[in-house]
């Protein structure tokens, strides 16, 4: 490694304090398969050439239209307006970077305020903050605010999770030293009740449900808020904003907390991001929030204006006193998640889940009368489901890809005792003939 500006000894003293005797113990993890001991590169190409080579290369690309594609957990095709694009294409807001007070401009904050407004409307809750890296964070990040706020020490997953998510909650609790318990589902989908009852005690902080879950199924929120709220815990609600068109609002449940990703809002896939996450709480924590905040307010004119509020914390020097180690907001997404909302309404992103949800049970109707695939689970969905099918799901997926349409996730990748299942995602984009198509091509 040796564009990293070291001297011999300063990595001979790195390499001593890891128990490692060279660089390569660093890797060690590795399998032998993947390590290279160098690039084999071809001769250089003028500007010209490689260019053309590029675009050589392309055509190669196997294109899956978004039609298509019946691909979500977590990141899905949607349609972003062509406003969502002008908007956030305007130098002055795609060439800014973190705010700080001192220079951060009237127009970045407004906009940044503008996404907490809407934020807090749709869930239904008193504050949310200027945004965060992603949904998996934003959960960690919540499941932290209520450690610190009930001083207890463990955090109850009530039923099926998204994994990723969980693994980043893994990851946090550990360095923060709490526990995560999980709750399995029922046969239907949803959370085992019996046994969750049992996991909620005096000891827990907060409960944790996704709605809808990673299976794309709808829990009963309302007797999981009662439960964790009689134990003295906070609930915590992983929602998909799109499903806050037709669901209740956390906040009307009782969710002390709701976090998502907002990259259905406008926001393109991107081959894994940059995406946008969301964070909002009821007043009472809003000192445990972390990042930053922006507050409206007025001058001594009386005109409106808008500043970075609560600013005592994580980017200044509280160490290990700060709320959270976040000091940055995702704000060029954020706009664009503040424009598509803007731009589609209440009345908009309304019919847009019922429009997905309408095509989605259209599709699973199409699936069960098909000789050999169900429905793996029997709970209530909207757009997203899994399906049990005759064949292991990554051979049913290949069988499909070769054929123009990418039919969803192998679950089996998640949970082994599901190799048969994939999980399918059905958008405003999966128009009627792509739902045919994904029929037609049924192995």
């Amino acid at each position: 490694m040796t564009y990293l500006p070291n001297a011999d000894a300063e990595r001979a003293q790195m390499l001593a304090a890891l128990e490692l005797e060279t660089v390569d113990g660093l890797f060690k993890h590795l399998p032998e398969s993947l390590r290279i001991n160098r690039v084999d590169l071809p001769e250089p190409l003028s500007e010209v050439e490689l260019v053309q080579y590029f675009r050589e290369l392309g055509r190669l690309n196997v294109r899956i239209p978004p039609s298509h594609s019946f691909l979500g957990a977590g990141a899905s095709r949607r349609f972003s307006p062509a406003i969502v694009n002008q908007v956030i294409s305007r130098p002055d807001f795609y060439t800014t970077y973190t705010p700080y007070q001192a220079e951060a401009s009237q127009g970045t904050l407004q906009a940044t305020y503008e996404f907490q407004s809407m934020i807090t409307l749709l869930t239904g809750l008193d504050v949310a903050n200027a945004s965060l890296y992603d949904g998996a964070t934003s959960l960690a990040e919540a499941a932290a605010m209520a450690v610190a706020h009930t001083s207890r020490q463990n955090v109850v997953v009530a039923g099926a999770l998204h994994p990723e998510y969980a693994q980043v909650l893994e990851t946090y609790a550990q360095a923060q030293h709490y526990e995560i318990l999980r709750v399995p589902n029922d046969p239907d989908g949803r959370v085992d009740a019996a046994k969750l009852e049992q996991a909620v005690t005096a000891t827990t902080a907060a409960v944790i449900i996704q709605q809808p879950n990673f299976y794309g199924v709808l829990e009963d929120p309302r007797p999981i808020s009662d439960l964790a709220h009689g134990q003295g815990a906070l609930l915590i609600a992983s929602v998909d904003p799109i499903s806050l068109g037709l669901l209740a609002a956390p906040g009307d449940y009782g969710a002390d907390l709701a976090v998502g990703d907002g990259q259905p809002l406008g926001i393109p896939l991107s081959f894994g991001g940059p995406y946008v996450g969301f964070i909002a709480c009821k007043e009472a924590l809003l000192r445990r929030m972390p990042g930053r905040l922006v507050g409206a307010t007025v001058d001594d004119q009386g005109r409106r204006g808008y500043v970075l509020t609560l600013q005592a914390r994580e980017q200044h020097i509280r160490r290990e006193h700060a709320t959270s180690n976040i000091t940055t907001n995702h704000a060029l997404m954020a706009l664009a998640a503040t424009v598509y909302l803007a731009h589609m309404g209440g009345g908009g992103l309304k019919q847009l889940a019922e429009l997905s949800a309408q095509r989605a049970h259209d599709l699973a109707a199409g699936l069960a009368e098909r000789k050999g695939y169900r429905l793996a689970f029997s709970g209530p969905f909207l757009w997203e489901f899994v399906v049990r099918t005759p064949y292991p799901a990554e051979q049913t997926q290949a069988f499909m890809l070769e054929r123009g349409v990418l039919p969803g996730l192998p679950l089996g990748r998640f949970v082994p005792e599901l190799p048969d299942a994939l999980l399918i995602s059905v958008t405003e984009l999966n128009h009627g003939p792509a739902l045919q198509r994904f029929l037609e091509v049924l192995p």
